[in-house]
């Protein structure tokens, strides 16, 4: 049986102010056209179907349209919610998709698979929405789910125990964040430490396959245990991961191999660093004037307009941030202090711009039209 393993599509979302919905369009029509050419039996989504709880119209539409896709090739659809979904809003409409496709919202479904045979026999898929303890102990009072951690370990112990009675193969799907990931900052928005609760590894033991959603990079924590991440870069951070899928293999006595597939990536993410000059005019730079690209320029001093600047030049430039170099240290003095030491109206100015321009006082341009200023009005006030 080939399983193919995706996630965190996160319909709707943004990047850096800009709508991602056409981009993503064109990269799950890639994702459907693999299906098709890998002749895929079942096609998981571990969970963040899309972005928000509350998504525009135009996001159910690609949702539809896809999943519409994918169950055109003839294999069996499996979603399950993700922390950013809504389930209510994923799931109101699972009893009216067609047959095959099959949206996993509702908690009380965990330990009923969704059952798909090959030659070999069944393959049990066990989808785990995302468990908020607050909202779900409700379900369950005879275990004590404090954190997302015993959330996710109950879930796995009714899996388990109806895994072992029906026998044969078994695939789970869960989102949540496992312990041995590698997560890439400012993407997991969600994660904090110490407030989102590590799922360890062991909690995964069982089935022939563990999918998994939450992070947005490919990971791999076991054989058998594995992110696929996001199928469109969502955050700078994550600008040199590469996007797709996993196509997993079942035999007749489980998890045989995982090929990793590429999706395409329809703009490059950069990250640039030199000096406002060097990144407007610099030769090393012209690859990447069709790229996203997050300008990180050096000067010691904040520059006028940098954004609108680097955009004549990177017209997909995102986002511009000041990480000045060679910035000279302080030297203990305080503004009072360098104005009392002024001996003229020159080192007067000279101190005010040392303040308040992390210590880079007036260049030689500077200074001599400071001079010249100064003269200006000695003159004048001479002649008054």
């Amino acid at each position: 049986m080939r399983i193919l393993h995706t996630s965190d599509w996160h319909i709707g979302r943004s990047f850096h102010g800009h709508a991602t919905l056409d981009a993503l369009r064109g990269v799950l029509a890639a994702l459907v056209a693999q299906v098709r050419e890998r002749e895929v039996d079942v096609v998981i989504v571990a969970g963040d179907v899309f972005d928000s709880a509350a998504p525009a119209a135009a996001c159910y539409g690609l949702l539809t349209d896809t999943l519409r896709g994918l169950s055109d090739t003839g294999a069996t659809v499996i979603v399950t919610s993700g922390n950013h979904d809504s389930a209510a809003r994923l799931g109101f409409q699972s009893a009216l998709l067609r047959d095959g496709i099959h949206v996993v919202t509702d908690p009380l479904s965990i330990g009923t698979p969704i059952t798909v045979s090959d030659d070999a026999g069944p393959v049990h898929f066990y989808g785990i929405p995302f468990l908020e303890p607050a909202l779900v102990r409700h379900l369950w009072p005879e275990a004590e789910l404090r954190s997302q951690r015993s959330a996710v370990e109950h879930a796995m112990d009714l899996v388990r125990a109806d895994a072992l009675a029906r026998g044969g193969r078994s695939v789970a799907v869960a989102h949540c964040f496992a312990a041995g990931v590698d997560a890439t900052p400012g993407v997991e928005r969600e994660i904090r430490q110490g407030s989102l609760d590590v799922v360890p590894l062991s909690a995964f033991d069982g089935p022939d396959y563990v999918a998994l959603g939450h992070i947005h990079g490919r990971q791999q924590l076991s054989e058998t245990v594995r992110y696929a991440g996001a199928p469109l870069h969502y955050s700078f951070g994550e600008g040199d991961k590469p996007r797709g899928s996993w196509l997993v293999e079942l035999d007749a006595d489980g998890f045989a191999s995982a090929e990793w597939l590429d999706l395409p990536v329809p703009r490059r993410l950069r990250t640039l660093r030199g000096t406002l000059d060097e990144l407007l005019s610099d030769a090393r730079f012209v690859d990447a004037e069709d790229d996203w690209v997050c300008a990180q320029y050096t000067d010691a001093t904040p520059q006028p307009d940098p954004m609108r600047r680097l955009q004549t030049r990177f017209p997909f430039c995102a986002t511009v941030v000041h990480l000045p170099e060679g910035v000279r240290e302080d030297d203990g003095l305080s503004y009072s202090r360098r104005v009392r030491q002024a001996r003229s109206d020159a080192e007067l100015v000279d101190a005010f711009l040392v303040h308040v321009r992390e210590g880079e006082g007036a260049s030689a341009r500077e200074a001599e039209v400071v001079r010249d200023v100064i003269d200006e009005r000695t003159l004048i006030e001479a002649t008054a």
